[in-house]
């Protein structure tokens, strides 16, 4: 690594965006010895000038993005997926003569389209994504390179020899095999999860107030962690993929569409079709799983929001049947996308991994996809929450039809406003539940 900076040391890497990602970048990179200039919108320069003299930031920061790309060699745009060909339009032209030019953004399509559209002809492309969250240890989690425009074998090792501090699990891919991965493995998880938030607030309930039967209990503690982890981020993190990757739209749709025949199934007490549905769903994601799962319900039975619930002990299952509608309409739609999880393990977020591991969870351990089916036939107690859920999953599948980000924005800011006040705690209890899962989950 000191090899690679030495021979490269009078090279520059710019970082146009501060985001959370762009500071992770900025950070890592500048203290691994690499000389670093970023910005943001340029109305924030003065305060990150006082931030940088606050926090002893060992990059510099410059007034815009013309400062940074004429003077960088390999410039990372960290921006919005929506402001990609905006921001690129403006800044590319001022890119320095043979500089490389990569983007950080959650959908490649048309971020290499604006790469191609506006940056001059002796400029190299090499595009990247670390998927993780900047709040996520890099260390061994996947960072996609798309080597898509490079004049020599040295641009990608210049590339390579950055991102190495990053310690992450290098995996290389051309723009449309990244934005299928990752359409495969987080638009219909990430639609789950948004739509279970969703639900909550349109009911006006925290579910971890409602009693220690109703929300507490292993599979009930990762949902409502992991839906508010993900109301405690920035609503673009998310609107990039749903709204940008063609081939999310049609994933989220079916998801909307699955929840809401599964959920007409229960109300038509059609255990038959559920049950023969469900098993064949079942057969096809999970038929070929050998081993132990990638979960366990010892792990995560403590991380639960309600206190009343964290200190009873929690053996068994919680009193209350849940349907769980939600994940049972994940699998669900697997099946009817043909998608195989496991083949895009490689580029799993962590966020994917969890959410793989508790629908395998669900349909793998013995005896609780049978009580989930007679739960979601028999049992009302989850019925309001599950039409709620419903109303909230073809909600989302609207919004990004339309493409609409005003409207996403409006609808993923008012469920995380409601939930506020919790956030700082289930960001923190998050953390450590995923921390914890990852570790299993790798062993």
């Amino acid at each position: 690594m000191t090899e690679s900076i030495e021979q490269w040391k009078e090279r520059t890497i710019g970082i146009i965006g501060l985001g959370d990602m762009g500071m992770l970048y900025a950070t890592k990179f500048s203290a691994a010895g690499w000389k670093v200039v970023a910005c943001d919108r340029e109305e924030q320069y003065d305060t990150l000038l006082e931030r940088r003299e606050q926090q002893r930031w060992k990059f510099d920061v410059v007034k815009n993005g013309h400062y940074v790309s004429r003077v960088s060699d390999y410039i990372i745009y960290s921006v919005e997926a929506e402001n990609i060909e905006r921001l690129v339009g403006l800044y590319g032209p001022s890119t320095k003569v043979g500089a490389i030019v990569g983007g950080q953004t959650s959908c490649k399509t048309p971020e290499i389209q604006a790469f191609e559209k506006h940056l001059p002809a002796d400029v190299d492309i090499i595009s990247l994504h670390s998927l993780h969250g900047p709040k996520v240890n890099s260390e061994g989690q996947p960072l996609v390179l798309i080597d898509h425009r490079s004049s020599s074998g040295e641009s990608l090792k210049f590339v390579e020899a950055i991102v190495a501090c990053l310690k992450s699990k290098q995996v290389y891919l051309t723009y449309e095999e990244h934005d299928r991965i990752t359409a495969d493995t987080q638009a219909v998880t990430h639609a789950a999860f948004l739509s279970m938030g969703r639900a909550w607030a349109n009911l006006k309930v925290y579910p971890w107030t409602l009693g220690v039967n109703k929300w507490f209990g292993g599979l009930e503690n990762v949902k409502v962690n992991i839906s508010l982890r993900i109301y405690s981020n920035k609503w673009h993190v998310y609107a990039g993929l749903a709204l940008t990757n063609p081939m999310a739209h049609n994933q989220i749709l079916q998801y909307a569409t699955s929840a809401t025949e599964l959920f007409t199934l229960f109300l038509d007490k059609k255990k038959d079709e559920l049950t023969e549905r469900l098993m064949n769903a079942k057969k096809f994601v999970f038929g070929n799983h050998k081993g132990l799962l990638l979960l366990d319900d010892t792990i995560f039975e403590k991380y639960s929001l309600s206190k009343e619930a964290a200190s009873q002990d929690s053996e068994g299952e919680p009193s209350l049947p849940n349907s769980h509608l939600s994940l049972l309409a994940i699998v669900d739609s697997w099946h009817k996308l043909g998608i195989n999880p496991y083949d895009h393990m490689i580029c799993s977020t962590p966020l994917f991994r969890i959410f793989l591991g508790v629908s395998e969870f669900l349909f793998l351990r013995p005896g609780l996809l049978e009580k989930t089916i007679d739960a979601a036939i028999d049992d009302h107690s989850f019925r309001r929450d599950d039409l709620e859920f419903v109303v909230a999953a073809r909600e989302w599948s609207s919004i990004v039809t339309f493409g609409n980000f005003d409207l996403y924005k409006r609808q993923f800011e008012t469920v995380q406003k409601f939930f506020e006040p919790m956030l700082p705690e289930a960001n923190q209890i998050g953390n450590e539940m995923i921390k914890t899962i990852l570790q299993h989950s790798q062993k």
